[in-house]
This record gives structure tokens, sequence and C-alpha cells, in this order.
């Protein structure tokens, strides 16, 4: 099994791309859907079915899956190479995906309130949402690609400017829309 180790982990990279991409658009049309529900009918009713329809494809079809087989390929390599387990860079990086498995199951419990109708965020809130995804995946490629050699308070001041970027840039946006809504 040792002989098919690179191709296991070429999978499990691929389907953390597509996890991740799920992740990252989920968000997007959770967005869409609050904006649509605030429209005047029967926009509001089109929009809002086609969004609905949209996030079921993509959360059962892509992000799902990917997650299941990305977390199955990641059991195989973990296996297959079970000292890495020892390393400590692995252990900081399992923290980040037991963080990735929270905000895929609270996207999941938003993506049913959002099926049934129920609207609990606004817009902005699911934009700083969205950002979430992004910091997670920061912290896991830069922890599998400099493991060792990380500083980790370096590593930890680097995740929180990020984060701080990601929300001034956030509320930037948001001024740029509402001075032009068609921004």
């Amino acid at each position: 099994m040792q002989e098919y180790y690179n191709y296991i982990k070429a999978l499990h990279l691929i389907f953390v791309i597509t996890w991740f991409a799920g992740l990252f658009y989920i968000p997007r049309l959770f967005i869409y859907q609050i904006e649509a529900s605030q429209k005047p009918s029967p926009d509001k009713e089109i929009l809002g079915d086609q969004l609905k329809l949209m996030a079921k494809r993509l959360w059962f079809i892509i992000t799902w899956p990917s997650a299941i087989l990305a977390t199955t390929f990641a059991i195989c390599l973990l296996i297959l190479r079970p000292a890495l387990l020892e390393l400590p860079w692995m252990h900081v990086k399992l923290g980040f995906i037991v963080l990735l498995f929270i905000y895929h199951l609270k996207s999941h419990q938003i993506f049913k309130q959002l099926q049934a109708g129920i609207i609990k965020w606004t817009s902005n809130q699911m934009r700083i949402w969205n950002e979430g995804a992004t910091i997670i995946l920061f912290a896991v490629i830069f922890l599998v690609i400099v493991r060792d050699a990380v500083n980790w308070i370096y590593g930890v001041l680097g995740i929180l400017v990020l984060a701080i970027l990601l929300m001034l840039g956030i509320k930037l946006y948001k001024k740029i829309r509402d001075k032009n809504p068609n921004a």
C-alpha cells in the first residue's frame, strides 16, 4: 500500500481543494439568499428558489462528498505513515482541522435554516463568516509547508493580521456598497 502513498496524497489534496471551493462559495450563496429575501415579489420568490437550488446542489454534490473523501484519504495517509502523528506541527494542523469541521457543521446549520426560509444572519455578518474558511486555509497551508521551522508566535500574529485585514476589507466593501448599491 505504501507504493500508493503519493496517489492517495494527490487525491487527498484534490478533495481538500474542492471542499474549500464549496466552503468558499456556500456563504456567498447565503449572502445572495439573504439579500434576495429583502427584494419585492416576484423577484424575492424567483431568486430565492433558484439560490436554494444552487446551494443544495453545491452542498450535497460537491462540498459534503469532498469533505468525506478528503477526510478518508487523510486517514489513509496517516495509517500509511503513523509517525506523522508524533510531530508537533501535525497536532496543530489537526486542531485546525477540528475548527474546519466545526465551521463546516455550522455552515450546514445555516444552510438548513436558509432552506427553510429562516434568516438569522445579515448579509454583512455572512460576509464576515465567509472569511472563516480563508483563515483556516492559510493556517493549515503555512503549517504544512513550513512545519517545524515555523515560529509559533509569528504564525499566530500572521493569522491575526490576516483576519484583521480581511475584516477591514469587508468594512471597506460595505462602505463602497452603501455609496453605490450596484457595486
